[in-house]
């Protein structure tokens, strides 16, 4: 079904599937059951006869759009779709998709875009009802994390439409952070995960003394710890942070009392995840001492791991006033010094209209997206050749001056299962 140049799909259960194999016979038969002796051709269904590991092999080859719209054809391919997702295993991997949907306290629904086929579908997202939710994605799924109590955690694959409830994550000192961060690491050959949630918090009647701990969620063992706590002097945490191979990274803000230098307002600290399994404990002197200044003064810095490569994307700064943003440059963090890999070329910085010092960006693999708060407009860079492409024409339309629009990154798969 088409609409607004868009395509709507959902899944089906069995009770949808009416279609069936039709079984064709011959033209004419003998009483006894032989074959008429003008040799008429027998019609068979090809789905008869496939067997079923060759039609999983067909499926296969199909986009994972049409893999999920293919299960509606019968009550047979239904199973073999929904049932069988060791099979898609062995697809080959698609481009992460981005869903784009408007801030309000309605449904979350919106519009996924598939950059591969450059097409937008009517989506709806599983188990949250609200869109003031914290996201972070990894191989197929995509953790949530409710911004209100910023406990509740969901972990959920966005197209076959699992989800699941995790334990609250525990609060810091028994009360709301002011800040929290989330991150999310699936491991791809056991599809084991981890969650990761960075909390921050100002010391009571101590504006440079804040508060910081890392908490961790592993769905093996279905419990969180708290392998970190500590005190950071002239620097408060934030909400951005990602894991990239075994190691949390987290983007700090100078308070201004210790360091007033402009080029230095952000600095990422690292945690090594496989330090919690050892006896000796981190301090908070440790992690600011490894800390990594940020590439220049940035507006809305955003942490990525683009196959296990670490990528900042942020707005530069104006010299004199380092809130507005004069264009948005990508850096990758390589022996711990960044790099420039590209800076968003002038034409498609205007090309958003009216540009906040706020907007949008998250990848996955080589691809990167990056969508004002205030348009629909989205933008993609390709990290492996270096490219910028304007998406297809996005179906959603701005209402009303203010409305807000945003949205993530996540990668279609139909075999991970939770």
């Amino acid at each position: 079904m088409l609409a607004m140049g868009t395509e709507e799909w959902e899944l089906y259960p069995c009770s949808y599937s009416g279609s069936q194999v039709i079984e064709y016979r011959p033209v004419s038969e003998d009483e006894d059951g032989e074959d008429d002796q003008n040799g008429a051709d027998v019609a068979v269904s090809l789905d008869a006869v496939l067997p079923d590991d060759l039609l999983e092999k067909v499926l296969s080859l199909l986009p994972v759009a049409s893999v999920i719209r293919s299960g509606s054809v019968c009550r047979r391919w239904h199973e073999i779709v929904h049932a069988q997702r060791h099979a898609w295993s062995k697809t080959v991997p698609e481009k992460p998709w981005y869903f784009m949907f408007t801030c309000s306290q309605d449904a979350v629904s919106g519009f996924a875009y598939d950059p591969s086929l450059r097409k937008w579908y009517g989506f709806d997202f599983p188990c949250i009802e609200r869109s003031n939710w914290a996201t972070s994605s990894s191989a197929g799924l995509v953790c949530l994390m409710d911004s209100d109590n910023r406990r509740s955690v969901l972990v959920c694959n966005p197209i076959t439409k699992d989800w699941k409830r995790l334990p609250d994550a525990p609060a810091a000192g028994g009360r709301t952070a002011d800040y929290s961060g989330l991150a999310f690491s699936v491991d791809r050959s056991t599809h084991r995960y981890t969650v990761a949630v960075a909390r921050s918090s100002q010391v009571p009647s101590e504006y440079y003394q804040w508060e910081f701990s890392i908490h961790l969620y592993d769905s093996v063992s279905g419990t969180w710890a708290t392998p970190f706590t500590g005190v950071l002097l002239g620097w408060r945490g934030g909400d951005e942070c990602v894991i990239c191979d075994g190691v949390l990274y987290y983007l700090v803000y100078s308070t201004g009392v210790v360091m007033n230098d402009s080029e230095h307002r952000h600095c990422l600290v690292m945690y090594d995840l496989a330090a919690r399994h050892s006896s000796s404990s981190s301090s908070h002197t440790s992690l600011l001492s490894m800390a990594i200044p940020a590439p220049c003064a940035l507006t809305c810095g955003r942490l990525m791991n683009l196959s296990e490569r670490l990528v900042l994307v942020g707005g530069i700064g104006k010299q004199d006033r380092p809130g507005v943003i004069k264009g948005i440059g990508i850096w990758e963090l390589r022996r711990k010094e960044w790099h420039e890999v590209a800076r968003m070329p002038h034409r498609y910085f205007q090309g958003f209209g009216e540009f906040d010092d706020v907007f949008a960006s998250c990848g996955a693999r080589d691809l990167i997206y990056i969508q004002s708060y205030g348009s629909p407009a989205l933008l993609t860079f390709e990290m492996n050749h270096r490219s910028w492409r304007w998406s297809a024409k996005s179906p959603v339309s701005k209402r009303f001056p203010l409305q807000l629009f945003t949205g993530f990154s996540f990668e279609p798969r139909l075999d991970i299962a939770l």
